[in-house]
C-alpha cells in the first residue's frame, strides 16, 4: 500500500514518505487521515456558506478543530478512532447541509468532498482515503498548490491552538470562520497565486488570535507563570508522568492524585507547567523527568510509574513499557488505553501498581516561568542593560525537536553565543540545551524559558513591547530569531511571524518539502527568510 505524506520536517529524503512514515505512521493510517481531512473540507463548504446565510453551527465548528487536530503529525495513529471521527464528520455535514438548505443557502457543490459518504467498513474507508489523497487542487499551478499546502498545514496547526483554548473556555468565531473559509477556498479554481499568498498570511493573522485565546485560557485559569526552579531528579515513591501539552489534563491529574501518595512529574512540553501558580501549589507536583521526545522511548522505558500522554504521541509505544502508557484528549494509539471524560482513576491505579522510584536522587534543576508577564515585569532592567551595553543582543532560539540529524546545530549555537547576549526559548526544541548553565547579566538569566510552543504569543508580546520601549520596529531590535520546525503548529507560528512583518528569520534544520522553489524565493525576497547554515557562520552574520 502506497502513501504520500510531506507535512513534517523529517519527511523521507526531504520529499515525502511513500512507504511508511518516518514517525511510524502506517499507510492505512495516512489514508484515513487524508480521508478525514477530505471529509472536513466538505463540512467546511457548508459551514462557510452557512455563515453567508446566517447559519452558525457551533458543534460543527468545534468538531472541525478536533478533526483537523487528529490529522497532525503523531497526534492520532489509531484507525478505529479515526474511523469514528470520519463517520461523525459525515453525520455533522448532513445536518449542516439541511440547515443551510432551509436558510436558502447553496447546497449543490461540485467538489466530491461536499457529497462524501463513508464506506461501510474500515477497509473501504482506507480505499476512499487513498483515492481522496491530499486536499489540494492537483490541476493547479505548482506554486498555487504549494501555497494551498502551506495554508492547509497552517490551518491544521491553528486548530491545535484553538482546541487547547476551547478546553479552557476560550473561543472566537473568527477563528472557526477562517478555517472554514480556507478549506472552502481549496475548491475555487479561480483563486490566483496572489489570492493564496493573502490566505497564507491571513492564516498567520488568525493564528495570532488563536494563540491569544490560548494565552488567556492559561493565564486566566492558572495565573501568569513565575520564575521557578524545577528539579530534574526524583523522590522515592510512586510516580506518574504527564507528557504533551494539555494543562487542563495535568490539572485534573494533580487534583485526582492529591493525598494519594503519588508524585506527579512532567515530561517534554509539560515542563513549563511548573511555573503556573495554580498548578505549582500542589505539593506532590515535584519535578521533570527526561528531556524531549528525541529520547522518549528510552526515557519512558526507564520510568517506573504510569505515563499519560496528552495531545501528542511522538513515538509508537512498544514492548515492556507499553502497558504503562495511557492517552487522553484526541490522542490515540492502537492497543494503548485511552482515557475519556477526564477520570484518570485507571492511570492512578497503574501508578500504585508499579514500583515507583526506590530512592531520592538529585540531578539539579532548571528555571522556567519567563513568560511575558515576568519578562516585561523587569523590562526596565532589560532596557537599562541594553542601553548600558551589558546586553548586546537577544536570540530567540525556539521551535520543535526531532530525531533527524541536524538539530545539534541549536545546541552548539546556544553554547557559542557571547556572554553579553540573552537567549529566549520556547517549545520542545529547547531540550537540546535547556540545562546549559549560561549564567546571568545583572541578575537577568541569560537563558529565559518562555514556555511551550503554545506560548509563542508571549514571545511576540515581549518583542512588541521591547520595540515600543525603544521606539523602533521589531525588525530594528537587536533580536534574531533562529527557529527549528517539525510539524504543523510550527508552520502556523511562522505564518504569524510573517504576517507581523518580521524578517531575517533563520529556519532549520531543513526547509519545508511542501514549499515550491518559486514560493520559497518569494518568501526569501519579501521576508529575508534564511536557512540555517552552521552556528559559527550564522553567529558571525548576525553579530557582524
Amino acid at each position: 500500500m502506497k502513501m504520500f505524506c510531506n507535512q513534517c520536517e523529517q519527511t523521507a529524503q526531504g520529499i515525502g514518505c511513500t512507504v511508511t512514515g518516518v514517525c511510524g505512521k502506517k499507510p492505512e493510517v495516512a489514508a484515513l487521515q487524508d480521508l478525514l481531512l477530505h471529509a472536513v473540507k466538505g463540512l467546511a463548504l457548508y459551514a462557510h456558506e452557512g455563515r453567508r446565510v446566517g447559519v452558525v453551527d457551533r458543534e460543527a465548528d468545534r468538531f472541525t478543530t478536533e478533526g483537523l487536530f487528529a490529522t497532525l503529525t503523531n497526534a492520532n495513529f489509531d484507525p478505529a478512532r479515526l474511523e469514528a471521527l470520519i463517520r461523525r464528520c459525515a453525520a455533522l455535514t448532513a445536518q449542516l447541509r439541511e440547515k443551510v438548505r432551509l436558510a436558502g443557502g447553496e447546497t449543490l457543490f461540485a467538489d466530491p468532498a461536499a457529497s462524501f459518504q463513508p464506506a461501510p467498513d474500515l477497509d473501504g474507508l482506507v480505499r476512499q482515503g487513498q483515492k481522496a489523497g491530499l486536499p489540494y487542487d492537483r490541476g493547479a499551478d505548482p506554486d498555487v498548490q504549494s501555497l494551498q499546502s502551506v495554508t492547509v498545514i497552517g490551518v491544521r496547526g491553528m486548530s491545535a491552538y484553538a482546541l487547547h483554548a476551547r478546553a479552557l473556555e476560550q473561543e472566537d468565531d473568527a477563528v472557526y470562520a477562517f478555517i472554514h473559509q480556507a478549506l472552502a477556498a481549496l475548491t475555487d479554481p479561480a483563486l490566483t497565486l496572489d489570492d493564496w499568498v493573502g490566505l497564507a498570511l491571513k492564516c498567520g493573522e488568525v493564528n495570532l488570535r488563536a494563540m491569544e485565546l490560548l494565552d488567556a485560557g492559561h493565564t486566566g485559569t492558572y495565573g501568569h507563570p513565575v520564575p521557578t526552579a524545577v528539579p530534574l531528579g526524583h523522590r522515592q515513591g510512586k510516580c506518574l508522568l504527564v507528557s504533551g501539552h494539555d494543562l487542563k489534563d495535568l490539572e485534573a491529574v494533580l487534583q485526582q492524585t492529591a493525598g494519594k501518595g503519588v508524585h506527579v512529574y512532567t515530561h517534554g512540553e509539560m515542563l513549563p507547567a511548573h511555573g503556573y501558580p495554580e498548578l505549582k501549589k500542589h505539593p506532590h507536583f515535584y519535578g521533570h523527568f527526561g528531556t524531549g521526545w528525541q529520547n522518549q522511548k528510552k526515557e519512558f522505558a526507564q520510568f517506573p510509574g504510569a505515563i499519560l500522554m496528552t495531545t501528542n504521541c511522538f513515538q509508537e509505544p512498544k514492548d515492556a513499557y507499553a502497558e504503562h502508557i495511557f492517552t487522553a484528549s484526541v490522542v490515540g494509539w492502537p492497543g494503548v488505553k485511552h482515557i475519556a471524560g477526564g477520570d484518570f482513576t485507571p492511570v492512578i491505579e497503574k501508578a500504585h501498581a508499579l514500583p515507583g522510584f526506590a530512592a531520592d536522587e538529585d540531578r539539579g534543576s532548571v528555571l522556567v516561568g519567563f513568560a511575558r508577564n515576568t519578562v516585561l515585569g523587569v523590562a526596565d532592567k532589560v532596557i537599562a542593560a541594553v542601553k548600558n551595553g551589558d546586553i548586546k543582543h537577544f536570540f530567540l532560539v525556539a521551535g520543535c525537536d526531532g530525531a533527524k540529524p541536524g538539530r545539534n546545530y541549536y545546541t552548539e549555537f546556544v553554547a557559542k553565543t557571547p556572554k553579553d547576549t540573552v537567549i529566549l526559548t520556547l517549545a520542545c526544541g529547547k531540550f537540546r540545551f535547556f540545562d546549559q548553565k549560561l549564567g546571568a547579566i545583572g541578575g537577568i538569566p541569560r537563558l529565559l524559558d518562555i514556555g511551550q510552543c503554545n506560548d509563542a504569543y508571549s514571545a511576540v508580546q515581549i518583542a512588541v513591547a521591547l520595540a515600543g520601549a525603544f521606539k523602533c520596529g521589531v525588525n530594528d531590535l537587536p533580536l534574531s530569531m533562529v527557529l527549528s520546525w517539525y510539524e504543523q503548529k510550527a508552520v502556523a507560528i511562522l505564518l504569524t511571524l510573517l504576517h507581523l512583518g518580521i524578517k531575517n528569520i533563520r529556519l532549520g534544520p531543513s526547509l519545508p518539502a511542501f514549499v515550491s522553489p518559486n514560493v520559497l524565493e518569494t518568501l526569501v525576497k519579501a521576508f529575508d527568510l534564511k536557512p540555517t547554515t552552521t552556528p559559527d557562520q550564522d553567529l558571525a552574520a548576525i553579530l557582524g
